[in-house]
């Protein structure tokens, strides 16, 4: 009966699939990220690993200097002068950059060093390159606060790596950064802290250790800027290719470096590398949407940018460094630095309290203990400095957002104290004696910027109004209130535009609507925009109110629709913020990305929803070149999160959101402690018909958070 047997062996091989094996593995979130977009150009992103929101930042830097380099990498640069393990992702200045390791097979007088493009490979947590010149691979990941190097050399022997403690990504180039610095050897690495100034005064302390013992140190010469050392490190592995380093950094001093370095135990890098996909997998995981391959790397890209930031600043022992150089402890939670706030108040900070709330209540305690070591609220703050970057005070309605949405982990009198100080007490670019007695910013009594300023003063005061409304102190709220109508004294009956005026009351003359203008590049009236961009600005707290001033609701779409169809893009001029144009809305800077959105306040919403899907589409592309002006720390990649989703936090302090129409047919939407929101688009219209929440209608300019995470079943109707 063998042949019996035989037969039935052939009908059973003959059922099953060709080449069985293994089932593909589903896709996972990390799956949709390409970390080099955004690299390529003026979108400033980096390729280097990180965990959420951390301290450090492992990356390649292909120069120390100069604005395409603001954090360190550009795509097509054609070498690696060494990986530094932290920076910025999407700024417009560089910074950090600290303690710059460069291995090589060979000790060689210049360790920068080729490589090719095809080498590269950069997921979530994990980076890696070969470095041609060199003879080694290089492999980055990290922990919360610590880096972890791997190195695998194409031969045995001796191996060297270059430490440069002068290294930072600097963009002061006349003047010395490194103010002091103190570092010691030790058996397997070296230790040290220094004193730095560049975009901001700060101290960054670090403690490196390797997995094989240091067998010998050579200083190398000093260059005549050089004022902290670049020294080799020579190692034997001892018939082995791989070399190992952990490097821990603090705001504090070595003992938190120390202390933060050893936040990864033993040397399992794989191990780390798949800690952090599986952190990143975790919180992507939160927001899914249907579509195109495409279309879900442009998003879960977007969610991952928008993820790095703000940053930890303390230590594992919640010790940090605060603006006034003393060491703190936060008695629970974390603290943040890296507040992009004149850009992330807008979209990135709102998206923060619909999908990463846990982190929301340190978030506002991070800027009241800024305050505590300042009088006022930060600005700009990195690594725990403040670097004075930027107008108006965009922590007000950041807070005021947060309180109104109902997050109750910090002191909502304290707050509403510093609010207040912070909108009332002259500072170095608020000068509130001076908006206070004219109303506005006369002109000739401020240096630039006066029109940009008082306009977002008006935010800020606003907000304040808002946050003591909802604390019940009704005179606070009416004096604040009535502060924030300064910008009408701005207004130009003649144009219809924000215009400059001087404390007689006089007009600018001449005036160009169209020409932009930069405190550093070309002073004027406007902020990094030109009137035009600007007089938009008051709807990030009074829509209607802008709409009537503008000459009502038929002339407030009538000027929306000049803005965006009849003027002609600005040329040759990104640096001053125009970029990624349609008219003269320029994508490429924080102030128009508002602006699209307005037409839900007129009677033809379905032009802003269809600039919204064009914006989307025209500037955000899955390619090294798919961010088209900087990132700005989440900003850039929150606004393409809310577009995709179907609602913006036009006002962002409101606690409200306006309907758009969803780019995805779904999303799902999975914070854990929240109920499920999943979106639904229906239809294939670009006009919106209803927008309901488990049967019940939404007013499209007025979607209330509290609604939304509660969960259900959000459904946009359209129609043609």
């Amino acid at each position: 009966m063998m042949w019996l047997r035989l037969w039935a062996a052939m009908v059973i091989a003959l059922a099953l699939p060709l080449h069985a094996g293994p089932a593909p593995r589903p896709a996972e979130p990390v799956d949709h990220v390409d970390p080099f977009i955004g690299t390529d150009g003026t979108g400033h992103t980096f390729p280097g690993p990180s965990r959420p929101f951390a301290m450090v930042q492992p990356g390649p830097d292909n120069a120390d200097s100069g604005w395409a380099f603001t954090s360190g990498y550009q795509y097509r640069a054609p070498q690696i002068i060494g990986f530094s393990q932290n920076r910025a992702s999407g700024t417009g200045i560089p910074e950090l950059g600290d303690v710059l390791l460069q291995p090589s097979q060979t000790r060689r007088d210049d360790f920068a060093s080729r490589y090719a493009k095809d080498s590269e490979r950069a997921t979530p947590g994990y980076y890696a390159v070969t470095l041609a010149d060199n003879g080694v691979r290089v492999e980055l990941t990290s922990s919360l606060r610590t880096t972890f190097h791997r190195y695998s050399f194409d031969k045995v022997g001796r191996v060297w790596v270059l430490a440069d403690l002068q290294h930072g990504l600097t963009f002061m180039t006349d003047r010395q950064p490194v103010l002091s610095n103190d570092v010691r050897m030790t058996k397997y690495g070296f230790e040290g802290v220094q004193q730095r100034t560049n975009w901001t005064r700060r101290t960054v302390a670090f403690s490196v250790a390797f997995d094989h013992p240091v067998a010998e140190v050579i200083a190398m010469p000093p260059r005549a800027t050089d004022a902290a050392p670049r020294f080799l490190l020579a190692f034997d592995l001892k018939g082995g290719r791989v070399l190992q380093a952990k490097i821990g950094l603090s705001t504090a001093d070595i003992a938190g470096a120390r202390l933060n370095r050893k936040e990864i135990g033993g040397w399992n890098f794989a191990q780390v590398a798949a800690d952090s996909k599986a952190e990143w997998n975790r919180l992507l995981g939160r927001v899914r949407i249907e579509g195109p391959q495409q279309q879900q790397r442009i998003f879960t890209t977007a969610l991952y940018h928008a993820f790095l930031h703000p940053s930890v600043i303390s230590d594992r022992d919640g010790r940090w460094r605060g603006p006034d150089g003393k060491i703190r402890k936060a008695a629970k939670g974390l603290r943040y630095s890296t507040f992009s706030l004149w850009d992330s108040f807008r979209a990135a900070q709102p998206l923060y309290t619909l999908l990463v709330p846990e982190r929301v209540d340190d978030f506002a305690n991070s800027l009241l203990d800024y305050a505590d070591a300042t009088g006022r609220l930060p600005i700009w703050p990195i690594w725990g400095g403040e670097t004075g970057t930027m107008i108006g005070e965009p922590a007000l309605p950041v807070l005021a957002d947060i309180w109104a949405k109902g997050f109750r982990g910090f002191d909502g009198k304290r707050a509403l104290a510093t609010m207040v100080a912070t909108a009332s007490e002259d500072a170095a670019l608020s000068q509130w004696s001076i908006y206070d007695r004219y109303g506005y910013y006369p002109y000739d009594k401020v240096e630039g910027e006066a029109v940009s300023s008082t306009l977002e003063a008006g935010i800020g005061v606003d907000a304040v109004a808002r946050m003591a409304q909802l604390l019940g102190d009704n005179a606070t709220a009416q004096r604040f209130r009535m502060r924030a109508q300064g910008w009408r004294k701005l207004i130009d009956p003649e144009t219809r535009l924000a215009r400059g005026r001087d404390s007689e009351g006089n007009w600018r003359t001449p005036f160009d609507p169209l020409k932009p203008t930069s405190p550093l590049n070309n002073p004027g009236d406007y902020t990094e925009a030109n009137a035009w961009q600007y007089s938009w600005t008051p709807a990030l707290f009074d829509p209607q109110g802008l709409g009537e001033a503008m000459g009502g609701a038929a002339h407030f779409r009538q000027m929306l629709d000049r803005f965006f169809f009849e003027l002609k893009p600005s040329s040759g001029a990104e640096y001053l913020g125009q970029e990624a144009m349609i008219g003269q809305y320029a994508h490429g800077n924080e102030p128009s990305h508002h602006i699209a959105w307005l037409y839900a306040f007129t009677d033809s919403p379905e032009t802003g929803h269809r600039l919204v899907h064009r914006i989307a589409h025209d500037f955000y592309k899955d390619s090294p070149d798919g961010i088209i002006g900087n990132e700005d720390a989440g900003q850039m990649s929150a606004w393409y999160i809310f577009a995709t989703l179907g609602f913006y936090p036009v006002q962002p302090a409101s606690a409200q959101y306006v309907a758009g129409i969803p780019l995805a047919g779904r999303a799902h939407i999975r914070v854990p402690g929240r109920p499920a929101l999943d979106i639904i688009r229906e239809g294939s219209g670009d006009r919106l018909g209803s927008v309901v929440l488990d049967g019940a209608p939404l007013t499209p300019t007025a979607i209330a958070h509290r609604r939304l995470v509660r969960g259900g079943k959000l459904t946009f109707t359209t129609k043609r």
